[in-house]
């Protein structure tokens, strides 16, 4: 059985846009059709610009700035707006010294703080990527150990000092 189709709707006169009176004004047809029977659009000759692909380095390079400021929480610090630093005034001899953790608040953090944190997590990426580099066979063996040694003390050195980060932040962590 076939689709029974709707009959179709006549235009009508009273439409705001006024394109039907128009298409009867001669004053607006020649205006609209006249210096274009005389006019001709120039021949342009131009190139389209050629983009090319970045190199994978490049590419790189961007996705592990981008991670370094998504994990240093920028963008907590650009709604936040917290002080780079904190101070704290020395209960003894009264004078201020620089906090650079804040201490005892999880959800808060100094600018530094976040990039120095996040700096950590770099670190320990790019300790990865060492090693991973290490298992290649084409390398010569002394540039291999080079890279295993120092993705190994890349990812360690950042642990530990994570490890430290995350006490000096909340005190009575893992004891």
């Amino acid at each position: 059985m076939r689709p029974r189709s709707d009959p179709p709707v006549p235009p009508s006169s009273s439409s705001g846009d006024g394109s039907s009176g128009a298409a009867l004004d001669p004053i607006f047809h020649l205006l609209r059709v006249l210096p274009f029977g005389f006019l001709r659009p120039p021949r342009l000759r131009l190139k389209l610009p050629s983009l090319t692909l970045p190199s994978p380095n490049a590419v790189f390079a961007l996705l592990l700035l981008t991670y370094f400021m998504v994990v240093s929480g920028i963008v907590y610090d650009i709604i936040v707006e917290p002080p780079g630093i904190g101070s704290t005034q020395d209960p003894f001899t009264g004078a201020v010294r620089p906090v650079v953790f804040m201490s005892g608040r999880v959800n808060g953090q100094y600018i530094i703080e976040g990039l120095s944190s996040g700096f950590m997590f770099v670190l320990g990426g790019v300790g990865i990527i060492l090693l991973d580099l290490a298992l290649d066979r084409n390398r010569a063996k002394s540039v291999k150990v080079s890279y295993a040694s120092a993705g190994v003390s890349s990812v360690v050195l950042a642990y530990v000092m994570s490890m430290l980060f995350i006490r000096i932040k909340i005190p009575a962590y893992l004891r």
